[in-house]
């Protein structure tokens, strides 16, 4: 019987972020975004180390739209993921740390994940049906031991 096509919106968005590096671009954008709005916090605890003119603010703006860009346009997510981790690494010297560190490090781990992903990879199964899967491999294997047995004491 053939699969009737899924409806709604939650399966269309599981499929679109299925053939795109989403997490990365996701984790890279945020990671923008927080350096951001760490730039303008009103805490006393801001420190403006290095530079505190236009790369302070471009560096994040370049590290949302390559989180942008990743998710929107997959392949060229290896072009994206690179310039992605390299201002990430630059907000460390230009935007507070690196927004205290949190930015940079959804930066550099959003980057190195849309770098890793393969677009032909084939989905995960899930557990139950690996389980499955494995308890009907050893049954397959404990009929085919059984038959081979029978077969051997018949041609004895």
């Amino acid at each position: 019987m053939p699969r009737r096509p899924e409806q709604g919106v939650r399966p269309a968005f599981r499929q679109w972020r299925a053939r795109r590096p989403f997490w990365g671009g996701l984790l890279l954008a945020l990671g923008g975004a927080e350096i951001l709005l760490t730039e303008k916090a009103s805490l006393k605890v801001v420190m403006h180390i290095g530079m505190q003119g236009l790369a302070g603010y471009l560096l994040p703006v370049v590290m949302l739209l390559c989180g942008l860009l990743t998710l929107f346009s997959p392949s060229q997510r290896i072009f994206y993921s690179i310039i992605g981790i390299l201002t990430s690494l630059g907000t460390w010297v230009t935007s507070n740390l690196g927004g205290f560190f949190v930015g940079l490090l959804l930066g550099a781990v959003g980057s190195c994940l849309a770098f890793g992903w393969l677009p032909d990879q084939e989905p995960r199964r899930s557990r139950r049906r690996k389980d499955a899967r494995a308890k009907e491999d050893v049954r397959v294997k404990e009929v085919q031991a059984k038959e081979d047995t029978e077969e051997a004491v018949q041609t004895t």
